[in-house]
């Protein structure tokens, strides 16, 4: 493994085809040379935190929407948070974004520490060297991320915005039609 990509986004790029990660936008949790990490950032499930999980209504919201984090563990719940107090996350993944504790119960416990969180069912997971392999096939393409595309308001839009931001060819390819066939 070259560098680890841990706290960066990796946005799908037109090669990669598998439904499951069409046109997503991935923050990359962990990566060593055991394999990787991550979440997805823009794919809203269709329930809300409160119908879904109605006991964590009070870290993101009872109307918020749960993402589906991706295609491993899909009912395994995941709470990704932007910290005023880091050291009471679970687990960090930059400075003061990490992940909260299955402990973390009692609101109690967080109150203050947290700014805003996120609420995803499963995760996106690639064994020893597979993510590296698929970068090797320009699979992805690695961009860091602001914290506002990370719990951005309009998830439809965020594989667009990061492409447009990230700028040349790039920009260009965020106008692409999904399925460029029909253009």
């Amino acid at each position: 493994m070259a560098e680890s990509l841990r706290g960066k986004l990796i946005l799908a790029s037109p090669v990669l085809r598998d439904p499951n990660f069409v046109r997503t936008v991935v923050l990359i949790a962990e990566h060593t040379d055991e394999g990787a990490m991550g979440l997805v950032l823009n794919r809203p499930a269709g329930s809300t935190v409160g119908e879904a999980v109605p006991d964590l209504s009070w870290l993101a919201g009872d109307e918020e929407p749960v993402y589906v984090g991706g295609p491993v563990a899909e009912t395994a719940v995941i709470v990704l948070a932007e910290f005023d107090r880091p050291e009471l996350a679970g687990a960090l993944v930059d400075t003061d974004l990490g992940f909260i504790g299955a402990d973390a119960d009692d609101p109690d416990d967080l109150s203050g520490a947290i700014r805003r969180a996120r609420v995803f069912a499963g995760h996106a997971g690639w064994g020893p060297g597979q993510l590296e392999e698929e970068l090797a096939e320009e699979a992805w393409i690695i961009e860091p991320p602001t914290r506002d595309e990370i719990f951005t308001a309009d998830p439809s839009e965020l594989w667009a915005a990061v492409l447009r931001r990230k700028g040349h060819r790039y920009a260009l390819l965020a106008t692409m039609p999904e399925d460029p066939s029909l253009n």
